[in-house]
């Protein structure tokens, strides 16, 4: 290949490049013929210099590094520092660096003298150091976004129960910290943690790595390191398998580079890889096809890959074996050989090559300018001014992308989703089938196409890889005490409270006018109801109500009949028709709780069943103490008798219902009754009932009630064996017993139920406690006036 000296300067441009010449690296040095043809065919770019190149192998080792460097500045095969002794060409840069620590090794020669050099390899924030490598460049966009990226794609497919092979080194560490960090963040844990040595390969440390990767139920596994580093891990999957392990992987390890015999090895098959998001660059691939040792006569190396690659020679066939046919092409080369689709190495060496070209354009502009101002110090360019101009490089390349050489105003790289086909010819190839761009929105940074990809183990879809099974709709996730936060319990959710989706971290309250359906994934509404007198239940109520009404009308009715007889008028007739009367106006009060409450209603009917209950506990009090006053007023000359009149009786039925009246307008004037929907008492219903306002003030009016039918029955009872023929005081005893025992039972019950089963309960207590009274008290007298007229003598 003939070069173009530079006519203003008589300067030949030249590049070195150092790379590592493993088959598939052989692709970095095409992307650079193809970008010097390119370039030098462009009539735009570098109008009156050719480029050139040499190439130095370094079999990617730091010592090897440094001595190609050292040959490079001497100029010749002998290494001589700050001599050049050979050389008749300047090379203008060094493009080289496949890895950091290569990189390193030739900056710390080179950056002695501020040579430009440009690495290819991954992003590494390490070299960015100006202050350490001045003279270093870095092409690749920044990887520090890798981490998040993978991660992303575990979530996008569920994997929550991951495992984390690392290389033992430095760059291992950081990775492992930054992707736990990222894995902690989105809700993913890590099942197993594995640092490979640097160490060749041993059965037992093979055996020992398959052991942990197998010994969880994680089915994934991310890795990270380059190939020398994880020679260990790739001889254990190579020996012993892992045909349903998901691997995810990164470009820094290209797998494929082990596999000789794709047909026949299906460890890898299935694996994911992410590699830096390039673009097509136009007609490579046609190069590619068409890159023959014949076409490049000059380039030697070309001829001795063709040689080993294809296993001809194009000098001796007798010796070894055939000749080199002229039809082959790379395309023929299996994928652990050769691919004809650009890695993302090779596209920094194509960028690296652009980069450098632009940076001599503007260097020779730059002299121009200066010369015709007349200065001639620019006549000759120095190699470190190159420098100037490839720090503040910016340009697209021809496939169309922007390129910062500035490190500082990188944009983070966004990835490529590789995965691995075996295709039934027995050829391997790495398929894009998606993108993750870490930097969008959750919902946004994953594009996959999941029809294309190939699952390891023939499997049809993706696999689960969690610690627990995942809780579905109606229950939600219970952690497991001391196991990591992937691990859990299914609990399921507790009446009144749903999840809609799976492996809920906590169950949603429904709305208050709605409750949890059985499966508890879904909210429902409830209905509206009350104690109603069109169901049953309100209906039976009701004829009770009316039927003990009109008994009582009856009792009554006979009292008034009978007025006359000395059975009713032993018993005090006044205090007899102002009990039965309020008997009557304590059934009818039940009919108060039955129906829709209203504001009316609510204020009513504790006010009705308070006051018309004391009028009747008023009476009977007024009854047992008239009975025993009755009795003492017989001794002559006792002062008693003034209190057995009616007027007595009265006092005493309204001194006492006085007190009763007193606390519920209290009651009512501090704490009014209203009606309130009633959202929990039943699940499925909203219960429309009265709020009592104050329980304190409720209480007090059973109390009261309580308090007096207690005095009552004891008086009642210590009167009982007064001689009388009608003896009052026996039935009051009994009368009073059945009221307290009907309403020491209705406490609990009225604590113990809720909505209207509450209602209910009083409504029976009302009842229970004035037909036990009625029974108690008239309806003895009722069998003798009717039944026995006889024994209703004096």
């Amino acid at each position: 290949m003939t070069f173009k000296p530079l006519e203003a300067f008589n300067l030949e441009t030249k590049v070195s490049a150092f790379a590592g010449w493993v088959y598939k690296d052989f692709q970095h040095f095409l992307a650079l013929l193809f970008a010097v043809e390119e370039i030098n065919k462009d009539p735009n770019l570098l109008s009156n210099v050719s480029l050139g190149f040499h190439i130095h192998e370094n079999y990617h080792h730091a010592d090897r590094a440094i001595e190609g460097a050292l040959m490079w500045l001497s100029g010749g095969r002998q290494t001589i520092p700050n001599y050049s002794c050979e050389r008749r060409e300047k090379s203008v840069a060094v493009i080289g660096g496949a890895t950091s620590a290569l990189s390193i090794s030739m900056a710390n020669i080179l950056g002695l003298y501020k040579l430009p050099q440009i690495t290819y390899g991954p992003f590494d924030p390490v070299l960015s150091d100006k202050t350490q490598f001045p003279s270093l460049y870095q092409v690749a966009p920044r990887i520090s976004s890798l981490p998040r990226a993978i991660v992303r794609l575990m979530v996008h497919f569920g994997w929550t129960w991951v495992g984390l092979v690392v290389s033992e080194d430095v760059i291992g560490e950081r990775f492992l910290s930054d992707v736990t960090g990222e894995m902690v963040r989105n809700g993913v844990c890590v099942a197993f943690t594995i640092k490979i040595p640097s160490e060749k390969f041993h059965f037992y440390l093979a055996w020992k790595v398959y052991y942990r990767v197998t010994a969880t139920s994680a089915t994934v596994m991310a890795v990270y390191g380059d190939a020398e580093s994880l020679s260990l891990l790739r001889a254990a999957i190579e020996r012993f398998g892992l045909s349903k392990m998901v691997l995810i992987t990164t470009f820094h390890w290209d797998f494929t580079l082990s596999i000789e015999k794709v047909k026949n090895n299906y460890n890898f098959h299935g694996t994911f890889t992410m590699a830096n998001l390039i673009k097509e660059v136009p007609y490579f691939r046609d190069f590619l096809r068409t890159a023959r040792p014949e076409k490049y006569p000059e380039i030697i190396v070309l001829k001795e890959f063709w040689e080993s690659a294809f296993d001809c020679s194009f000098l001796f066939p007798e010796l070894d074996g055939r000749k080199c046919s002229e039809n082959v092409s790379l395309e023929l080369l299996p994928v652990h050989h050769f691919s004809l689709t650009m890695s993302a190495l090779s596209y920094s060496v194509y960028n690296a090559m652009y980069a450098v070209t632009q940076g001599i354009q503007e260097l020779l502009l730059s002299c121009s300018e200066l010369e015709s101002r007349g200065n001639k110090d620019c006549l000759v360019p120095h190699l470190w001014q190159l420098n100037e101009f490839l720090r503040k490089g910016k340009f697209h390349n021809p496939a169309g992308e922007l390129v910062i050489m500035d490190e500082n105003h990188r944009c983070a790289a966004k990835f490529d989703i590789l995965n691995f086909v075996i295709f039934p010819s027995g050829n391997g190839e790495l398929v894009k089938v998606g993108e993750v761009d870490p930097q969008a929105p959750p919902d946004q940074d994953v594009i996959i196409n999941e029809t294309m990809i190939v699952w390891p183990g023939g499997a049809s879809q993706a696999p689960h890889s969690q610690c627990s099974r995942s809780c579905g709709p109606g229950f939600r996730k219970s952690p497991q005490q001391g196991a990591a936060a992937c691990c859990y319990f299914c609990v399921r959710c507790p009446e009144g409270e749903i999840s809609n989706q799976t492996d809920a971290e906590q169950c949603v309250k429904c709305p208050d006018d709605q409750y949890s359906n059985i499966a508890r994934d879904g909210c429902l509404h409830k209905v509206v109801t009350f104690l109603s007198t069109k169901e049953p239940l309100g209906m039976i109520l009701v004829c009770m109500i009316l039927s003990f009404f009109l008994l009582t009308a009856l009792v009554l009715g006979v009292f008034i009949k009978h007025r006359d007889t000395p059975i009713v008028r032993a018993n005090n007739l006044n205090l007899s028709y102002t009990l039965l009367i309020s008997l009557k106006l304590c059934f009818l009060c039940a009919l108060t709780f039955i129906g829709q409450p209203t504001t009316a209603s609510c204020l009513l009917r504790q006010t009705a069943f308070g006051v018309v209950f004391i009028v009747s506990i008023s009476s009977i009090w007024a009854k047992t103490v008239t009975v025993i006053m009755a009795f003492r007023a017989t001794t002559l000359g006792s002062r008693v008798r003034k209190w057995v009149g009616p007027r007595a009786s009265i006092s005493i039925v309204l001194s006492c219902s006085l007190v009763q009246v007193t606390i519920c307008v209290i009651w009512s004037g501090t704490a009014p009754r209203f009606p309130e929907m009633n959202t929990h008492a039943e699940p499925g219903l909203i219960i429309i009932e009265c709020n009592e306002g104050s329980v304190i003030a409720f209480y007090c009016v059973l109390g009261y009630l309580g308090f007096l039918a207690l005095v009552s029955f004891t008086v009642a009872f210590l009167a009982r064996r007064l001689p009388d023929s009608f003896n009052e005081a026996k039935f009051i005893t009994f009368g009073m017993l059945v009221f307290c025992s009907a309403w020491a039972s209705f406490l609990p019950a009225y604590q113990g139920t809720k909505g209207k089963a509450t209602v209910t309960t009083e409504i029976f207590s009302i009842l229970a406690s004035s037909a036990r009274i009625l029974g108690c008290i008239f309806i003895p007298k009722c069998y003798v006036i009717l039944l026995q007229p006889d024994r209703n003598t004096r």
